[in-house]
């Protein structure tokens, strides 16, 4: 049997009454392989399928997965350092992390069990990146980053100090938040709720990304929700709000958007990566 298929019949057992309690060691050695397998990058909780950024889906299965490892397991005390937390599982073990040149900055770099780090990155503290996440090679999380569940964040993004990437574990049909290779997110950025951004696009600092705020393309002159394209300078503008007639704004009211355009070479220039810091 494959992964996917034991993770499929275990999940119909879970559905079915199995409770934690019950789960004997040849449920957790499968919950076990499926965890190893997100930290090696064989499996991940969505896939692109097409040439758009739009294109992405969830697997369900793997997030199926996911729910597995909190719904079969018990609560315990577990140690860290000196701290004592309680959780269903420990957190990941880091040891592979320095044969592939990927460095986590003491004293608070987090990074839960499920969570794949890819080559040549860089996490600096604090930040957190949580089960069934997917960061790619090069990558930058930046001090007080939290990379969301399931969130899959492509080569060489750069996430600004303080970021919020978000996660999308429940329901398991909907696609995570999704950043493709070479995206540069500001300082103080948030992306939630499965939002999308193509690859090489560039978001100016304290700019919200979710799908219920539009955003502005003046590339190609359109209104889209849930999505930035590729190759695109995105920042947060106001426009006027439906209730601005309303007696209590006596001075109009507003609601955030966002507005995009082409990126400028020099624009390029400023956020590429610094080889220095790799070395």
């Amino acid at each position: 049997m494959t992964i996917q298929s034991e993770i499929t019949t275990l999940w119909d057992r879970y559905q079915n009454g199995l409770t934690a309690a019950e789960a004997s060691d040849e449920e957790y050695a499968t919950l076990e392989a499926f965890l190893e397998a997100l930290e090696a990058g064989e499996v991940r909780a969505a896939e692109k399928t097409g040439d758009d950024v739009t294109s992405w889906e969830a697997n369900e299965w793997v997030k199926r997965g996911i729910l597995l490892n909190f719904g079969l397991r018990e609560t315990l005390p577990r140690r860290y350092g000196d701290v004592t937390y309680y959780d269903v599982l420990p957190l990941r073990d880091t040891e592979d992390l320095g044969d592939r040149g990927t460095r986590n900055t003491p004293d608070g770099t987090t990074i839960r069990r499920g969570a794949y780090l890819g080559s040549d990155c860089i996490m600096m503290s604090p930040s957190f990146v949580n089960a069934g996440a997917y960061v790619g090679d090069g990558t930058l999380v930046d001090s007080c980053d939290t990379v969301g569940s399931c969130a899959q964040i492509g080569e060489n993004v750069k996430l600004g100090a303080n970021t919020l990437i978000g996660g999308v574990l429940e329901p398991v049909e909907d696609a995570p938040v999704v950043l493709e290779d070479n995206v540069s997110l500001g300082a103080g950025c948030r992306v939630t709720s499965g939002f999308r951004i193509g690859e090489n696009s560039i978001v100016g600092e304290n700019t919200l990304l979710t799908p219920r705020i539009p955003v502005y393309d003046l590339v190609e002159e359109t209104v889209i929700f849930g999505h930035l394209p590729a190759n695109r300078r995105a920042f947060t503008r106001y426009v006027e709000s439906s209730v601005s007639d309303h007696e209590l704004f006596e001075g109009g009211a507003y609601k955030p958007a966002v507005v995009a355009t082409d990126v400028a070479e020099e624009t390029l220039e400023a956020t590429r990566r610094e080889e220095a810091l790799r070395e």
